[in-house]
């Protein structure tokens, strides 16, 4: 009697990848925790990339301290909206155009982009005036002009209050009324940072209610589409 042929099992399709590239442990999920949120429990994979450790956010002690501290933080926080990896380039804060350069930092971002194939790359804007943030956006947007990325750009803001060179771009709204309290429990797990999160947490229900106002929904997030 002939045995019954066995079914192959379909390969599973390849989960989907965000890629977010940021200056500071804590831009990631004040500019789009709740997004990474949301996309997380969507199934998708979500890789965050933190230039600088922001070591220079407690001067009175020994680098390694805070460094440990603050990776750590990230590490808690991107556990809270469901992150996949936080990797950490160790560049030093207001050397990010030198440091860029002597520490292989394009050859490393391009194989990871390579190794994870985004759908989605966010990063900061171009009209924030923090000088790290900007020089973060010009690499990202000459390393995906270079590579001839194919997915889709996104700029999130964190110190923006005014857009410009911006402005004329697609915005896009994700609704976050669903995963907003995430966000704000990954923005408590920064308690080195505690004392300036409390100054800014108006400013996060501030946005969030008003770009939800504007898409229709409880709370939001805006992005402008770059690429």
């Amino acid at each position: 009697m002939d045995k019954p042929e066995k079914k192959e099992k379909p390969a599973r399709k390849p989960r989907e990848s965000i890629l977010v590239l940021c200056a500071h442990s804590d831009d990631q999920i004040l500019g789009l925790g709740g997004t990474l949120a949301k996309y997380s429990d969507e199934g998708k994979r979500i890789l965050i990339i933190i230039f600088s450790y922001g070591e220079k956010s407690h001067p009175w002690l020994k680098k390694k301290v805070t460094v440990k501290m603050r990776v750590k933080e990230s590490q808690d926080a991107g556990k809270v909206i469901g992150a996949e990896k936080t990797i950490f380039m160790g560049i030093e804060e207001g050397r990010f155009s030198e440091d860029i350069e002597t520490k292989g930092i394009h050859e490393k971002i391009k194989r990871l982009i390579e190794d994870c194939r985004p759908i989605k790359i966010f990063t900061h804007s171009s009209d924030d005036p923090m000088p790290d943030h900007g020089a973060i956006n010009k690499f990202t947007i000459d390393l995906l002009n270079e590579i001839s990325y194919a997915g889709d750009v996104y700029a999130f803001d964190v110190w923006t209050p005014l857009k410009i060179k911006e402005r004329s771009l697609p915005k896009v709204y994700i609704d976050i009324t669903k995963t907003f309290s995430r966000k704000i429990e990954a923005l408590k797990c920064f308690e080195s940072q505690w004392m300036s999160m409390i100054s800014l947490l108006w400013s996060v229900y501030y946005r969030a209610v008003k770009n939800g106002f504007k898409s229709r929904c409880r709370y939001a997030e805006v992005f402008y589409k770059i690429r």
